[in-house]
């Protein structure tokens, strides 16, 4: 589990944009390549400790491997039946 504000705030938007690729279609592995550049970059950077770092891989491998984060959502039509 995340508890540093900062690291939790990359989190969120990994995901956001993980979501987004997903919905313009890209598929899961153009979208571990982008998670892999983009921890890559945090690590080179020194944007956060190696540790926190390291938790916020497995995190967000994490939400990529669970399918129903994308899994799209049916709306129900309701119908008035006389």
């Amino acid at each position: 589990m995340l508890q540093d504000v900062r690291i939790i705030r990359y989190y969120q938007r990994m995901t956001d944009t993980l979501i987004d690729y997903w919905h313009k279609g890209y598929r899961t592995d153009e979208l571990r390549l982008y998670i892999e550049g983009y921890i890559t970059s945090m690590r080179h950077s020194g944007a956060a400790e190696s540790y926190l770092v390291n938790k916020l891989e497995q995190e967000v491998l994490r939400f990529l491997h669970d399918s129903s984060n994308f899994a799209v959502t049916q709306t129900e039509v309701e119908t008035d039946y006389y």
